[in-house]
């Protein structure tokens, strides 16, 4: 049986603090995780997909800075949530930095490489939801946002962030693309 977000873990949401704006972005961020997740060729973990997803942004209860990751690892942590959902939290930010993009963004000097498939299927949904939610593309037609993927963050630079983090989602959209049933 397929994994759906629970109410529960909304309300861990809401109890944080997260603003509804915020909360309806997790919400959407977790329904493309899954949809995506669903769509591909191997084995997957839906519920670390769709609660990894859910919790992502859970720091911006307190933080809406670069660290809001980190914070919200903390929070993870402090509601006992597992140690794979908390690493999804903690290193969503930018898809994944190397240890030293982390120290030049005053992060804690550490690798936050996404290795499993599961963390890097959340971070390209979030990505793919920015970029459904701001208009870029026609919200009834949510799939022109992956076959236009690649222009987009090279052409909108609020998306590809920098070179480093341009390549990192482009190599993200081109792995998972590649594994889905077409």
């Amino acid at each position: 049986m397929p994994y759906t977000t629970s109410k529960t873990d909304v309300e861990i949401l809401r109890k944080a603090g997260v603003s509804e704006a915020d909360v309806r972005h997790c919400l959407k961020v977790a329904e493309k995780a899954l949809e995506i997740a669903a769509r591909t060729a191997v084995e997957i973990d839906h519920e670390l997909v769709g609660r990894g997803a859910l919790f992502h942004d859970i720091g911006k209860a307190k933080t809406r800075e670069m660290d809001h990751g980190r914070v919200g690892a903390e929070i993870g942590r402090e509601l006992g949530l597992p140690a794979e959902i908390t690493d999804i939290m903690e290193k969503h930010s930018r898809g994944g930095l190397s240890e030293s993009e982390a120290l030049e963004l005053n992060l804690p000097g550490r690798d936050y490489t996404l290795r499993r498939l599961e963390e890097r299927i959340v971070i390209y949904a979030d990505r793919l939801v920015d970029i459904i939610m701001d208009g870029i593309v026609e919200l009834r037609d949510e799939r022109e946002a992956e076959e236009r993927f690649e222009e987009i963050l090279k052409t909108i630079p609020k998306y590809g962030k920098n070179p480093l983090t341009l390549a990192r989602y482009l190599g993200y959209h081109r792995e998972i693309q590649g594994l889905m049933n077409k």
